[in-house]
């Protein structure tokens, strides 16, 4: 295995992990524990449209089955950044441990870093749509060797 690999395969690891955190947020946390009802409740309940609690739910769960499946996934992680730094505004107020009550911004805080590292590295390997690259306006594939053994 050479350090192009191990790359590839880490960056596809952070990849299908935020992505399953979002999937994970949005349809067991929004959907099925708070309904989503419930969750445009809360989001009036801190000043924010409760309309916009749906668009955060279809943001989150689409954007996280892109990013397990590497479908365009550097800009799904930039589109998501907003999310989550809403998110850390929304638990500003709790203190900084994510197991206070009502969670603090601890956890938003580090998604966001993740999330802003997933757009900057791309899609990793296994993606089913390359991002372009950053820097050459190419895939974010760095060469067409496939990642084998």
């Amino acid at each position: 295995m050479n350090q192009h690999r191990l790359n590839e395969t880490a960056t596809f690891m952070l990849r299908v992990a935020l992505g399953a955190m979002f999937i994970a947020h949005s349809l067991l946390l929004k959907l099925f524990i708070f309904t989503l009802p419930g969750t445009a409740k809360y989001f009036g309940s801190i000043g924010l449209p409760e309309a916009l609690a749906y668009a955060v739910f279809a943001a989150e769960s689409v954007g996280g089955i892109m990013l397990v499946l590497g479908i365009q996934a550097r800009w799904v992680a930039f589109a998501l950044t907003p999310i989550l730094i809403g998110a850390i505004w929304a638990h500003a107020g709790n203190g900084w441990m994510f197991g206070y009550t009502n969670g603090g911004w601890e956890y938003p805080l580090y998604l966001t870093l993740l999330a802003i590292v997933q757009a900057m590295l791309g899609d990793g390997a296994y993606a089913l749509m390359p991002s372009a690259s950053l820097v050459s306006g190419r895939s974010t594939r760095v060469s067409s060797t496939p990642l084998t053994a």
